[in-house]
């Protein structure tokens, strides 16, 4: 059995591994409900660009915009969104998993530090890592479209697609991949604009009904794509900092119970450890005067 001293710099440590462990939930509870409060600011700005679409969607061909038109799939570009900490359970790993399963030839850029590691480890085609604070600014994600846009334009990549951890509650975060370009299906994406910002879709003569276009729809329409593809990587940035935060939170608060656990076996180990000096004691000073007498 360990001594007593040894148990009681044991329990001195776990009561301080409880402590910090308990602060960090605090943190992540708070600044999950933060990043829940961004996700939901957004829904205005989702809900009038899904209109804006929906009374486009009939106006414009799809081959005459490059966003719009398909072609053959090389190579796929694809956004990984990531944590730039770790402890947050399985959170980056079940995302991995899907990286992993792609085979086809494939170039990334990286939103958080444990992306960019998994990449450069696993040897795959990096083009570029950005970092994003917690307080996800639209500057920041504006970046990152903008720089797949550019690739796909250009023709390095074939497709954008966007891969992170979805939020679905506190406790489910599913790791999830979003084709985002090419756009060929326009009336789904304005369907995903009504889901995300909880609204009833409009019906296309109503919503075109009540818009004007200048100069024309197309012009409008070209405009308005780059716009949809900033506002769908921003959100997906938010959706993965609320499943970032929360999944620390389960971790921390699961390590914090753990930790009160192994307190309470301690204590029970310090106690037997005790009682076990002073019965030895006691048996001692017993044998001792029986000697003397």
């Amino acid at each position: 059995m360990a001594s007593t001293r040894d148990i009681r710099r044991r329990i001195k440590s776990v009561k301080n591994t409880r402590q910090i462990t308990k602060a960090m939930e605090l943190v992540a509870a708070s600044k999950m409900k933060k990043a829940q409060q961004s996700a939901l600011a957004g829904r205005p700005y989702a809900e009038l660009m899904a209109r804006m679409l929906a009374a486009l969607a009939d106006h414009v061909e799809s081959s005459l915009h490059p966003f719009l038109a398909t072609r053959a799939v090389k190579t796929r570009g694809i956004i990984l969104i990531t944590s730039d900490k770790g402890l947050c359970g399985p959170l980056n790993a079940n995302v991995f998993k899907l990286v992993t399963d792609i085979k086809t030839p494939a170039k990334y850029a990286v939103i958080g530090r444990k992306g960019s590691q998994f990449i450069a480890r696993t040897k795959r085609d990096l083009l570029a890592d950005f970092s994003v604070s917690d307080r996800v600014a639209f500057s920041e994600v504006r970046v990152v479209a903008e720089f797949m846009m550019k690739q796909y334009l250009d023709g390095a990549v074939d497709t954008v697609e966007v891969i992170w951890p979805r939020f679905r509650n506190t406790l489910i975060q599913v790791p999830t991949a979003l084709p985002l370009l090419p756009l060929t299906d326009l009336k789904a994406a304005v369907e995903g604009l009504h889901h995300d910002s909880g609204t009833v879709p409009v019906p296309a003569k109503a919503a075109d009904s009540q818009m004007l276009f200048e100069p024309n729809p197309a012009s409008v329409l070209d405009a308005l794509l780059p716009l949809y593809i900033n506002r769908q990587v921003y959100h997906q940035v938010l959706d993965s900092k609320a499943s970032e935060h929360s999944a620390r939170m389960v971790a921390m608060k699961t390590a914090k119970d753990n930790a009160t656990k192994l307190l309470g076996d301690l204590t029970l180990e310090y106690n037997k450890a005790r009682q076990a000096a002073i019965t030895q004691e006691i048996l001692e000073i017993a044998a001792a005067q029986f000697a003397a007498a």
